[in-house]
């Protein structure tokens, strides 16, 4: 499992150059490399660390951000359908953050996007994480209700969205399109900060919580019986996930399906009896930074990141659908 995560990380890093040397000026994944360590001309500095270095950054914090988002809810509640987009959290997240654009402060520049975005979208992700935990609740929650729940929950939150979009200033609606369609092109440093923040404390707490987590996947009755107090590490840890969908949910837009696919395929990549959380950190990241490789340089035009995530996990969803109605007719 060691010798497979160390794989994962080399690949990260190599998609990671990869896209910091794309561009007008392509480099190569040596001379990227070189230039991280103190090389190159100072040209060639300005354009790695100045102008794509932060969108790369920012692309592989957002990734590992879902990931850990995904293994934790799917790891609570023991469904590989319960990630924070299914569940309504990032519609949550979306609703509050362009709400916040189409007001009329919603250029997303200066202190603004540095600070009134990513609180908005934490606003969201929580009030909608307590109402669809809320609804759920009988003498305990129960994961396929909690899921059926948060799909009807992020289907009311898409149509909220549309229409604060149909009755927003055109300008307004050009900016908070780019932002739902989860692109990476304004990753800066200062968008990043909110989520690496977000990074370092929840997914501390999802590190520090994987024996429990272990527990859990076990079932209620027997995590109850190894001493676990369920109900508080349930809500502690779906609040780190929360907190984890709503920061990468505020640098780059709703990133569709990288929370969902990332935990199952580390999974099975690692050949693992849960979600493993460094594991899906680095498959979230490798996902979102690759697709945003594909975004930019493969695809006839441009388009933003969550485009091709969502592209590519549509099919990944529809294989989970099938896979668990055969689990449950057998």
């Amino acid at each position: 499992m060691v010798a497979v995560t160390l794989i994962l990380a080399g690949v990260l890093a190599i998609a990671l150059c990869v896209n910091i040397g794309r561009g007008d000026l392509p480099l190569s994944i040596t001379d990227v490399t070189d230039i991280l360590f103190g090389g190159g001309t100072r040209a060639q500095r300005f354009i790695v660390l100045d102008l794509r270095l932060p969108r790369a950054a920012t692309g592989l914090a957002v990734g590992a951000a879902l990931g850990i988002a995904g293994a934790l809810s799917q790891s609570i509640l023991r469904n590989p359908l319960a990630s924070p987009d299914l569940l309504g959290i990032t519609s949550g997240a979306g609703v509050a953050a362009v709400a916040l654009i189409v007001a009329g402060t919603g250029s997303a520049t200066g202190l603004f996007a540095t600070i009134g975005l990513p609180m908005a979208a934490l606003g969201g992700a929580v009030l909608t994480a307590v109402a669809i935990y809320l609804l759920a609740w009988r003498n305990g929650v129960d994961g396929y209700r909690l899921v059926l729940i948060g799909i009807g929950v992020n289907a009311m939150l898409v149509a909220v969205i549309s229409w604060l979009l149909v009755n927003a200033d055109i300008a307004d609606v050009a900016t908070a399109q780019k932002w739902l369609n989860g692109s990476l092109v304004d990753g800066d440093w200062t968008t990043l900060w909110p989520v690496a923040a977000g990074l370092a404390v929840a997914g501390g707490v999802a590190l520090l919580s994987v024996s429990t987590l272990g527990v859990i996947r076990l079932g209620d009755d027997k995590a109850r019986s190894l001493g676990v107090a369920l109900q508080s590490r349930q809500g502690i840890l779906l609040l780190a996930s929360v907190i984890l969908a709503a920061v990468a949910t505020s640098a780059a837009g709703p990133v569709g399906f990288v929370a969902l696919a990332a935990p199952q395929i580390a999974r099975r990549v690692l050949r693992s009896a849960g979600e493993p959380i460094i594991g899906s950190a680095l498959v979230g990241a490798i996902l979102v930074v690759g697709s945003d490789v594909i975004a930019r340089t493969l695809l006839p035009v441009a388009l933003p990141a969550g485009i091709v995530t969502s592209a590519l996990g549509g099919p990944f969803l529809l294989y989970l659908l099938v896979r668990n109605n055969r689990k449950v007719s057998a």
